[in-house]
């Protein structure tokens, strides 16, 4: 690859991803539907710029998909990678220190929704692309890109289209950069993340809002009926009480929890820096790295009803809705989960209130198979720029599509630039502009090693001598 584009480039990459940075394309909020259609525009002009001779809007029911492919290079594998144009709300605005879709530098990091999470790791594999282009600007390997818009919210689009057409997703590898280093200067490569099962439980128990003076002390109140259920979902300790939703469970092998103690980890430098808390919640008898790995969890993300705007108004709400979700780890299914979910609601509701679940998305966990080849390119890439090999963790979240990038085989691997301290979906979501440059020449350089390593595991073998 070229070893002086990012220094010589630089303030054109800076200025190419603030501009796809200030789309603000959230994809849950319908009002941003035009600026997600912008943000597939960005990469699609992004992608004809680079020369890939064919370029795809592909739309469906929801925000749009965009597809390319590389020049074609014969005898070199082929490279599916992977990412999201989509971002979460902004939420809370007042917590920002600059706008959220201004995006901002300050102590060469660089602050915007989106930056790590997902938009500015996708744009450092759009660089270390061009960055191998030759002076025909052709790549060193066969590169087919997918963009979805809908990772943060759920949408079905890109499910659709690769059950449709599953052969897009034929390639020697995939990649996916939309994870972080295990810590500074410690890249990863992550071997399992969790599922999810995301849903509404919402409680009604008046045909209407009632004046809590005239009817307070005889009218059941929405909220406090809605608050005592989900009290009942999880007890204080941290354990979750949906009946048999840990009798699914696979527990990591012990070989794997070996390992994990071997990682360096200040469990209260991760508590005051991470966490940003008072204390560790959940199931004490487990590790920290189990709680967030490798065992399920239950999450109550708001709750709405009655009145929450300023100055004060005296109602017994009549209905209350809370967006709760479930992380599931290996042997959990979202089809499931989500019918536990069920069974449990309806058996702590009482017999005075409408209670229903509403199920509105999930996807399975995930566990990658690391023997591949493949993960040996990548760890000789990282090891060359940052002289360390990737090491092997968990992840606590959740990418839906990743089971059907490998539906045809491809080892998928999952990686990426952001550190733990990016504040995904929080506010001041930053990157640091050192791990955008050397992420650059990291995949530039797995690209060319990938790209050679491939050809030669598909050359014919040499003519016997005569």
């Amino acid at each position: 690859m070229d070893t002086t584009f990012v220094a010589r480039e630089q303030s054109r990459l800076l200025g190419e991803l603030s501009s796809f940075l200030s789309i603000p394309s959230v994809s849950a909020l319908p009002v941003h539907a035009a600026d997600c259609r912008r943000a597939a525009e960005w990469l699609r002009d992004e992608l004809q710029g680079l020369g890939c001779p064919t370029v795809q809007i592909i739309e469906g029911n929801g925000h749009p998909v965009v597809w390319a492919e590389s020049p074609p290079v014969p005898g070199r594998p082929t490279l599916l990678i992977y990412g999201h144009y989509d971002v979460q709300p902004p939420d809370p605005l007042d917590e920002w220190r600059s706008p959220p879709f201004e995006p901002t530098v300050r102590d060469d990091r660089l602050y915007a929704r989106g930056a790590a999470d997902d938009k500015g790791q996708v744009f450092c594999l759009l660089k270390a692309y061009e960055a191998t282009l030759d002076a025909e600007r052709r790549p060193p390997l066969n590169v087919h890109f997918i963009f979805e818009g809908e990772e943060e919210c759920g949408g079905h689009v890109i499910d659709d289209l690769l059950r449709a057409e599953p052969e897009r997703t034929r390639a020697d590898a995939a990649l996916v950069c939309d994870m972080s280093y295990y810590a500074p200067g410690w890249p990863a490569v992550y071997t399992a993340l969790r599922g999810i099962c995301y849903a509404e439980i919402s409680v009604r128990t008046l045909e209407r809002d009632l004046h809590s003076g005239t009817y307070g002390g005889v009218a059941p109140n929405a909220i406090e009926t809605l608050v005592r259920l989900l009290a009942k979902l999880k007890d204080a300790d941290g354990e979750i009480q949906i009946p048999k939703l840990y009798k699914a469970v696979e527990a990591p092998a012990k070989a794997e929890l070996k390992s994990w103690k071997h990682l360096p980890f200040d469990k209260a430098a991760f508590l005051r820096e991470e966490v940003t808390g008072q204390v560790l919640t959940g199931l004490k008898e487990y590790s920290v790295f189990e709680r967030v790995w490798a065992l399920p969890t239950f999450e109550i993300h708001g709750i709405k009803g009655g009145f929450i705007g300023d100055g004060a108004k005296t109602v017994i709400p009549a209905q209350a809705t809370a967006k709760v979700s479930l992380r599931l780890v290996p042997g959990q299914t979202y089809a499931k989960v989500g019918k536990q979910l069920e069974r449990a609601v309806a058996a702590l509701a009482p017999r005075w209130a409408d209670v229903h679940v509403k199920l509105l998305h999930g996807g399975d966990p995930v566990q990658v198979d690391v023997s591949h080849p493949a993960f040996q390119v990548l760890d000789a890439a990282f090891a060359a720029v940052t002289g360390r090999p990737a090491v092997r963790v968990r992840a606590g979240g959740s990418i839906p599509i990743v089971p059907e990038l490998g539906r045809t085989g491809a080892p998928v691997l999952l990686t990426g630039i952001g550190l733990p301290d990016d504040g995904l979906h929080s506010p001041n979501e930053k990157l640091d502009l050192a791990q955008l440059w050397s992420g650059i020449e990291i995949f530039g350089r797995f690209f060319e090693m990938f790209a050679e390593q491939g050809a030669a595991a598909t050359a014919p073998p040499p003519a016997s001598p005569a």
